[in-house]
């Protein structure tokens, strides 16, 4: 088997071992397992292999009076609360028999444990067995503790998302400070590029080798021994466990197979994930359609052109919504690809084909229309497949993408993604023109003249910018900012994450400025992000009159520098060494010449986007690849698929050096 064949069945080949276990039991499983399963193959899977039920791993839910199984998968150690909800399940259930599965290895439940010493088996499974047994009240029941990595969500062939990592982010100077303030002053960190694993809390230090854990499970799937490297601090953390991983060392000596992977900082770009400039259908969709709940990436799309029903309060909610994964049809996976990655008039084109083959295809009346592909011809060729049951269930994978492309074009939050874009197109030709606080003064008649709503995210069908959008910004708005938000009826989530408070009633004044100089303390952090790089030090190219100035993306500069046919030696891509062979090399690279790897040398290259990677820059690795034709084939791994409205709530509403383990 191929390594790029192997990525693409390790997913479903983790989820075996689950399948295995869940004949005739009820299923509890955590959000973050379920988004991963969600992308391979969903709950039909589960059904399958003979499972009863599945139920949200919650302390509320429980089993049947005649379920006497039950099959727990989670993201998180087996601790704490985590601990506490399998326990409330189980005391309000009637079960004999349970088997726990974990994404997190027993090793690093030694380390949540604070056990250093390397013991024989898996003593801390072992006891958690014995645990089950108490809590379902006889110890001659059988219990099953085992880790089984499921945490990977395979998006397309090319795109490998990690739901259970989904919060991890890179660390800021802000966060730097709180590191360096429970250290003594001799012993403090001058940047971030200086913080080892060790220095960090233990929560991070378990997803960070985690995520390393998993990586390396995958590369002992596919067999191949990787040359790691990294690009920023977070990624310099995570290149390094994965290189110094306990089970990599027999693994490299013997895989047939050799592959690069790179890891990158998302802080060192943020303009690429806040921005509106990417002409991208699916940025579109995920950004205007309501997220499927529980889940990070998929959306709900609505079915109701599938049915004769009218849209009324009544039966608002009564149908099941549809999605964007669509597993079961080649048709739905290979549009699903082009919606993904395509230009967006190439996208809708596409949509367009494809229902229009799949209607003759089932000798539907289907009238042809060229020209401009909008939602109201895509909503009437889908109403075309809801009197015949037989078409809509064959085709309804291309069905779902076509309905969700047509409610993105025509909703009325869309105008306010154009507003965005020319506002952004303002800031970025006055940056060469002006200093900061002069371009910042642009944005108060903005903020002055907009009225008092929600400050939620696409929420209205206004072309005005919402409290949301406007935190993408910069400095100096804290006053003018203060006033508009506690003219709020009411608060966005984001907003409620930020100020604290649950309602406009309680929040004050003197609240909403403390919580902005936050903001903006954060955001001076991200100035800082890019301050260690020599040659990726700037994402932007001033005007030099007769062009315009323009967005240089930090991801199209690494990979132009990776690919560059005189493979030059950069010093911003840092070569991770594993092993004492690598460490003897880089001694004896002072005193002579010593070829140090390249990660275009190899003929696969994992690209790993720490903090998310946005549907434009899939695109935008496709076509550097493609104008380098280097003969390298590059997949790309990420912890979510980005919308714009993820960043801020990734900066200031989430707890980066504490990330939730279940403990």
């Amino acid at each position: 088997m191929l390594p790029t064949d192997g990525v693409m069945c390790f997913p479903g080949q983790t989820w075996e071992k689950v399948l295995s276990k869940v004949k005739k039991a009820v299923v509890f499983m955590d959000d973050r397992c379920s988004e991963s399963l969600h992308w391979n193959g969903g709950a039909a899977l589960l059904f399958e292999a003979g499972a009863r039920n599945i139920k949200q791993f919650s302390s509320f839910e429980a089993g049947g009076q005649n379920e006497p199984k039950a099959v727990f998968v989670v993201s998180t150690v087996l601790k704490g609360k985590t601990a506490d909800i399998i326990k409330d399940i189980i005391s309000l259930s009637r079960f004999q028999y349970c088997v726990v599965f974990t994404t997190i290895p027993h090793s690093i439940h030694l380390l949540a444990n604070n056990v250093t010493a390397d013991l024989e088996g898996n003593p801390v499974f072992e006891q958690f067995e014995e645990k089950l047994c108490e809590w379902m009240g006889d110890m001659n029941y059988t219990a099953e503790v085992m880790h089984a990595p499921v945490v990977f969500a395979p998006l397309t062939q090319h795109l490998h998302l990690l739901p259970a990592f989904s919060d991890l982010f890179p660390l800021l100077e802000v966060d730097l400070q709180s590191i360096n303030e429970k250290r003594p002053e001799k012993r403090r960190f001058g940047s971030l590029m200086d913080v080892d694993t060790h220095s960090l809390s233990p929560e991070l230090q378990i997803q960070i080798k985690s995520l390393a854990s998993a990586i390396n499970t995958l590369f002992e799937f596919i067999g191949t021994r990787e040359e790691s490297f990294s690009v920023g601090p977070m990624s310099r953390l995570i290149a390094g466990e994965l290189a110094s991983h306990p089970q990599a060392k027999n693994r490299r000596k013997s895989a047939p197979n050799k592959a690069s992977v790179v890891f990158i900082d998302r802080t060192l770009d943020l303009t690429g994930a806040v921005g509106h400039h990417g002409d991208c259908l699916v940025e579109k969709i995920l950004s205007v359609l309501p997220q499927l709940p529980g889940h990070v990436t998929d959306v709900q799309v609505d079915m109701l052109e599938l049915t004769h029903l009218k849209q009324t309060i009544d039966n608002k909610g009564i149908l099941a919504p549809g999605c964007l994964a669509q597993n079961q049809s080649a048709n739905a996976r290979l549009l699903w690809e082009t919606m993904l990655v395509a230009k967006q008039k190439e996208a809708v084109m596409e949509v367009r084909r494809q229902l229009v083959e799949a209607a003759s295809k089932e000798n539907l009346p289907i009238k042809m229309s060229l020209g401009r592909v909008t939602a109201e011809q895509l909503c009437s060729y889908v109403q075309l497949f809801r009197d015949s049951w037989g078409a809509l269930e064959s085709h309804s994978g291309v069905l779902q993408l076509g309905l969700a492309a047509a409610q993105a074009l025509r909703h009325p939050a869309l105008p306010r993604w154009d507003a965005c874009l020319a506002f952004e197109r303002l800031l970025l030709q006055a940056l060469g023109d002006s200093d900061l606080a002069e371009v910042l003064k642009q944005l108060l008649p903005l903020i002055k003249s907009s009225e008092p709503g929600t400050g939620s995210d696409y929420s209205s069908g206004s072309g005005e910018l919402s409290v949301d959008d406007l935190l993408k910004v910069e400095n100096e708005l804290i006053g003018a900012l203060t006033l508009r938000l506690t003219q709020q009826t009411s608060l966005s989530p984001l907003l409620q994450e930020i100020t604290g408070v649950s309602g406009p009633e309680e929040l004050t004044v003197e609240r909403a400025h403390s919580a902005l100089e936050n903001v903006f303390e954060t955001l001076r952090g991200v100035c800082h992000a890019r301050d260690h790089l020599k040659h990726f030090s700037s994402v932007y190219t001033p005007s030099d009159g007769p062009h315009q100035a323009t967005y240089r993306p930090l991801l199209k500069q690494v990979l132009e520098e990776i690919f560059h046919p005189d493979r030059r030696e950069c010093p911003d891509v840092e070569h991770m060494s594993g092993g004492l062979t690598d460490l003897l090399k880089t001694g004896f690279s002072m005193f002579m010449k010593v070829t140090r790897p390249h990660p275009s040398d190899l003929p696969l290259l994992f690209l790993f986007l720490v903090g998310g990677v946005t549907p434009s820059e899939l695109r935008l690795i496709r076509e550097v690849v493609s104008t380098h034709k280097s003969g390298t084939q590059v997949l790309v791994m990420s912890t979510r698929l980005l919308r714009p409205s993820d960043v801020p709530h990734l900066l200031f509403s989430t707890d980066r050096l504490k990330p939730d383990i279940g403990v």
